[in-house]
């Protein structure tokens, strides 16, 4: 696959027997229906100002650091390989040019400031995790979320384990933003009962703005979705300052109207958790947004729902 049939460039992961998570949930409520694991895979393509994952964006192990719990000893200094760790006045910091996120400052650090983000798991090692809760996925209606990140940055694991998931008769739901080639999508999808599909805004010049990318590859897969049937809910992510000229909500409220699949659409008020992992990234230069009130979430709210022609839940 060239780079220019690839959205994703040269990043891409690409796997079938062994993917890089950063997290697992386990009794997750809002991420599909019932009682749900949810497996978090890391690198995806989009760069969302908001992006309440930041941890999630890069493909590889990196490290992220708690300067509060940092106490300047000087250990993971010594412990580093690559010379990527200098002290500073109360802490220290990394070069995340040199860090290859070995991980071996995390190893040895004593008060557990540094941690090491992300990490390889077998198709089989996760699906027997997945298993322990099968007794509550029958009783809740529930079941395995792929999520992310992009779980289509790793497009060959995902269909394999959520293969290996229907195969045991597990509700699987599919959980992605979108933006990755067609023939990626439909082969993943195909496994997947359900798909979250996050949509953000219709205006392409706003999409570069606030993730980086057009958005026309994302249109265009929902629609082709669409014409395969599948079960999809759109989640829609309420950010005041995207989200600043109320007709946007309109445009896109009426856009997912002409869609056959939606069941559910869902409005995700911004929230600020991902403020302090940006910090523990080392990341700078990402503007603070604000959290809306209840009035701007309830009046966007009802702005979709008409638009939509459904009932728009707020949260999930």
């Amino acid at each position: 696959m060239s780079n220019a049939e690839n959205p994703y460039g040269s990043d891409l992961v690409e796997a079938a027997d062994v993917g890089m998570l950063f997290d697992m949930k386990r009794f997750a409520l809002h991420d599909g229906p019932g009682i749900r694991t949810t497996v978090f895979m890391k690198g995806c393509p989009l760069r969302c100002t908001w992006c309440h994952n930041p941890e999630s964006q890069g493909a590889a192990p990196e490290i992220m650091l708690s300067a509060a719990q940092c106490t300047g000893c000087g250990t993971c200094i010594k412990a580093c390989p690559q010379a990527a760790i200098r002290a500073t006045q109360s802490a220290t910091s990394t070069d995340r040019q040199r860090c290859i996120g070995c991980g071996q400052c995390a190893i040895v650090c004593p008060t557990s400031a540094r941690t090491l983000v992300g990490y390889r798991k077998s198709i089989p090692d996760l699906v027997a995790q997945v298993k322990r809760d099968v007794v509550f996925f029958d009783e809740s209606g529930g079941g395995v979320t792929l999520s992310g990140g992009e779980p289509l940055f790793q497009p060959s694991f995902a269909a394999a384990f959520l293969a290996q998931c229907q195969a045991r008769r597990i509700h699987t739901a599919l959980d992605t933003c979108g933006f990755a080639p067609w023939e990626d999508l439909k082969r993943v999808a195909q496994h997947a009962d359900l798909i979250l599909y996050d949509l953000k805004i219709l205006s392409d010049s706003r999409h570069r703005r606030w993730t980086g990318h057009s958005n026309a590859l994302i249109l265009d897969n929902l629609t082709r979705l669409d014409a395969l049937g599948k079960p999809v809910w759109i989640r829609i992510p309420f950010i005041l300052e995207m989200h600043d000229d109320p007709d946007e909500l309109s445009r896109l409220g009426a856009f997912i109207a002409n869609l056959n699949c939606v069941e559910a659409v869902h409005l995700l008020p911004y929230h600020r958790t991902g403020e302090a992992k940006r910090q523990q990234l080392e990341r700078s230069g990402t503007p603070k947004l604000d959290v809306p009130d209840e009035r701007a979430v309830a009046a966007a709210g009802e702005r979709l729902t008409r638009a939509a022609g459904q009932a728009v839940v707020i949260g999930g």
